[in-house]
């Protein structure tokens, strides 16, 4: 009698599986053993942490502009008065849903900042139905947080507390939780697809836990959690065509969730780190003229002289792999990890020079105000007439993240109806020469205006590429 392949198949199974048992041991990986634990289940932790996740309601009022016709003599002389009963004030209620997290029992909530964004009244839900008026007391456009503060009158309020975004591996299991659609709390589950990864648009830093756990409309500001019950981070974006959930969303890591409730708690202001120094990507091209085995790490390409890296010891060609043994990939990467990193602290670099690996000990400093910004609003007959510009110094460069080692005069902003915008002089243009002469302050730029002319030739720095322009 021939034996049938599924019983060869199961015998083989069974010779197997005792190594393989022995080789999880070792990754000390406990497997289900009874019943009960095969048959696991996330209410336990759900009802532990869901109180802690809200629900945030925002009312915007939004004034609509009058008819033109309200104006016009022609309809006036056929209304008369009676077209001042329409000419009133149109003013509707704009609302918005979204989700938050109580990380102190004091009342500070943590969500995202376009979840508050412009809004007159912010009023938080608690899961049974309890509602508190919320205050803002930090909104960061760059990582999309914001932290408020709801009255709690002394009593405490359930909350979560935030774990190590930087141990989170690729296929830890996470609920998300918050309110999709405004159909109440909801809980998903999922894993853990993708650490440090990029979502263009999200954020200033792109740098984020990506996940397959559900998550839709209403979910932004809600929580990521991991198994052991804290925050892993803070849902915030979606990859989708349809507008619904397709198993792509990213959560900002709770290691920058908690700089920004820091920063927050301290008086409002976000200071971070200045590395005073820059890079590019290292692609496989780059890794084999540099004599590397794979691309690795953010190759510097240019050192800010007297700044923190340059004191480090870090040279131009070197390339950056680690921050506190925490791996650096990308700039964007790099970005992130100087972002999570406090004032005043000394971590560890780790680069690789003509293929040796170096250790140096990195400084943390906030970024300088230097030169003095002296922030002015140009006026007279030029045509720049409208515009507000600045010295650009790393401080500065840090506030409009933007690249922080260019130097010169930055529009910083532009007046309707100006000289300036009608040149078409757009906020983040570096001025570099007015009538052929370089100007590389605020000062300079305010003498040659200074100067009655007939004829005007200006030559400004947009994204890189010089334009020129001349006005009589």
């Amino acid at each position: 009698m021939k034996t049938p392949f599924s019983l060869i198949f199961i015998f083989i199974l069974l010779l197997v599986i005792p190594d393989e048992l022995k080789a999880l041991d070792t990754e000390k990986i406990k497997l289900p053993g009874n019943r009960a634990e095969i048959l696991l289940s996330f209410a336990p932790l759900v009802k532990k942490a869901s109180p802690a996740v809200v629900n945030i309601y925002t009312k915007r009022l939004i004034k609509s502009r009058k008819s033109p016709f309200f104006n016009d003599p022609f309809f006036q002389q056929f209304f008369g008065d009676d077209l001042l009963r329409f000419d009133g004030p149109r003013n509707r209620i704009q609302s918005s849903l979204g989700s938050g997290v109580i990380v102190s029992g004091d009342g500070i909530v943590v969500t995202n900042n376009h979840v508050i964004r412009g809004a007159d009244q912010i009023i938080v839900v608690l899961s049974n139905r309890r509602e508190f008026s919320a205050k803002v007391i930090l909104a960061d456009e760059r990582t999309d947080l914001a932290v408020l503060r709801v009255n709690t009158s002394g009593e405490r309020l359930p909350s979560l507390k935030l774990r190590d975004s930087d141990n989170l591996k690729v296929g830890d299991l996470v609920l998300a939780i918050g309110n999709p659609f405004g159909v109440g709390q909801t809980v998903t589950s999922g894993i853990v697809s993708a650490v440090a990864r990029a979502a263009a648009g999200v954020s200033d830093f792109s740098f984020f836990i990506q996940t397959d756990a559900a998550i839709n409309p209403g979910n932004s500001g809600g929580a990521l959690l991991g198994m052991d019950g804290r925050l892993v981070g803070i849902n915030t974006a979606i990859y989708s065509r349809s507008g619904g959930s397709q198993g792509i969303g990213f959560a900002i890591p709770a290691n920058m969730v908690e700089r920004i409730i820091e920063s927050a708690l301290v008086g409002g202001r976000i200071v971070s780190p200045w590395l005073g120094a820059s890079g590019q990507d290292v692609t496989s091209r780059l890794a084999e003229n540099l004599g590397l085995k794979r691309p690795v790490g953010v190759l510097i390409t240019k050192l800010y002289s007297g700044g923190p890296a340059d004191r480090a010891g870090v040279i131009i060609g070197d390339i950056i792999v680690k921050i506190n043994g925490l791996d650096v990939d990308t700039p964007a990467a790099l970005r992130y990890r100087m972002a999570t990193l406090r004032v005043g602290k000394t971590v560890v670099l780790e680069i690789i020079r003509n293929g040796v690996e170096k250790e140096l000990k990195l400084s943390l400093v906030k970024p300088p105000e230097e030169p003095p910004r002296d922030t002015t609003r140009l006026i007279g007959k030029h045509p720049l007439n409208g515009a507000v510009i600045a010295n650009i110094s790393p401080a500065l460069a840090e506030e409009l993240s933007i690249y922080p080692l260019e130097q010169g005069v930055i529009v910083l902003k532009v007046f309707q109806q100006s000289s300036a915008i009608r040149l078409g002089l757009r906020p983040g243009d570096y001025i570099t020469k007015i009538n052929a002469r370089r100007v590389s302050s605020v000062e300079e730029v305010r003498a040659v205006l200074a100067i009655p002319q007939q004829r005007w030739s200006l030559s400004v720095n947009r994204g890189g590429k010089v334009l020129s322009v001349t006005v009589r």
